[in-house]
């Protein structure tokens, strides 16, 4: 089973505003070196993007796997402690991510959760993945609940 991450809109505009003030603020340079310094910044933000922002969601017999653009994020089944459907809070703390630059990745607390490291693209197609070695990540993709359903039908 394969699903799309899906960014919202607000994530969309973010990343597009952003992208386009970046790249005015270069071209306004004078200065070659300032040019170049700062065409460097946005090519390497820009590469954290590619690398950790979700594409798909897929689930197999065997393993979850986040698709992103440079690379397959895979977690076994048989590490997986529990799975469920997590509604957005307005509680998360951002510790080290992107909190709409090409989706939310990184790592996030919340108090109800603890730390965990995310990938999606809209809050409100989240879900909570828990391994058994206690680390948790909550993952995005459209229709979520299937994803849920499957992983857990797995597990038992």
């Amino acid at each position: 089973m394969k699903k799309k991450v899906h960014l919202s809109t607000l994530t969309l505009i973010y990343s597009t505003l952003c992208l386009i003030t970046l790249l005015a603020c270069a071209y306004l340079f004078r200065n070659t070196w300032n040019i170049v310094l700062f065409s460097a910044c946005i090519i390497v933000w820009s590469i954290f993007a590619l690398f950790y922002m979700p594409l798909s969601i897929s689930v197999n017999e065997s393993e979850l796997n986040i698709n992103r653009s440079l690379r397959i994020k895979s977690i076994p089944l048989s590490e997986i402690k529990s799975v469920k459907l997590c509604p957005p809070t307005m509680a998360e703390h951002r510790l080290l991510c992107s909190g709409g630059w090409f989706g939310y990745w990184g790592w996030f607390s919340e108090a109800s959760i603890g730390r965990y490291f995310a990938y999606y693209g809209k809050s409100s197609d989240r879900f909570l993945v828990e391994l058994k070695n206690g680390k948790k990540y909550i993952i995005g993709c459209e229709e979520p609940g299937d994803i849920v359903s499957y992983i857990d039908n797995r597990l038992k």
